[in-house]
């Protein structure tokens, strides 16, 4: 039997629709390449070992005392002692406490009883209790040391300041702490700046002013 060209046409037609229908029954997903089957997203961000801690103490632009500083006498007001402070500076009292700023520089002054002078050992477990907690605490060294009030202990250490109230960041101090003692009353006298402003002249300056009364 013969087919005409209409009936095969026809035909086509048929087979042509068949396989469009049964395309879009299917799944309408890419087909994935054998070679990214089992590939995954990139991971979220972790923090590295060795990256900078975003919350550590910054070094800032350390702000020296200048050369010619003049200094002026303080006495407290139980007036145990005398000591010779920059003038100018930002003074805040509260109780015994006393303290100096400017910047990032700092004098506070502390007096309190005491039953005996202050050893390298009493002043390395006792004497640093106040700043010893904090996490940007790293203390350099404690030692004995004698200034014009008589001898003492010395302890060095490095410290995060008080967090700026605009950045919420903290700037690395430098600090020297001394304690010296005298007739059943130790004075600690806790200087601190930036870490490398050359404060070496002023901070001598004051802590070899420490006068008993």
């Amino acid at each position: 039997m013969r087919t005409t060209p209409a009936l095969a046409a026809a035909g086509l037609a048929v087979v042509l629709l068949a396989s469009s229908c049964s395309n879009s029954s299917g799944s309408s997903q890419p087909t994935v390449p054998a070679s990214d089957a089992g590939a995954t997203s990139p991971a979220s961000p972790t923090a590295l070992a060795g990256a900078v801690d975003p919350n550590a103490p910054e070094v800032v632009e350390p702000g020296d005392i200048p050369d010619d500083q003049v200094f002026i006498a303080f006495a407290p007001a139980d007036d145990i002692y005398t000591v010779k402070v920059p003038e100018g500076w930002a003074r805040t009292e509260s109780g015994a406490d006393v303290t100096f700023t400017d910047k990032y520089n700092s004098i506070a002054l502390r007096s309190s009883p005491a039953a005996s002078a202050p050893t390298v050992e009493s002043v390395r477990t006792d004497g640093l209790a106040d700043v010893a907690s904090d996490p940007t605490f790293t203390l350099a060294d404690v030692t004995a040391v004698t200034r014009n009030a008589g001898t003492g202990v010395l302890a060095t250490y490095e410290i995060g300041s008080p967090s700026n109230p605009v950045t919420g960041k903290k700037a690395l101090l430098a600090v020297e702490r001394y304690v010296v003692f005298h007739n059943g009353t130790a004075v600690t006298m806790t200087l601190s700046g930036a870490k490398g402003a050359d404060n070496v002249d002023p901070w001598r300056i004051v802590s070899d002013s420490l006068a008993w009364k």
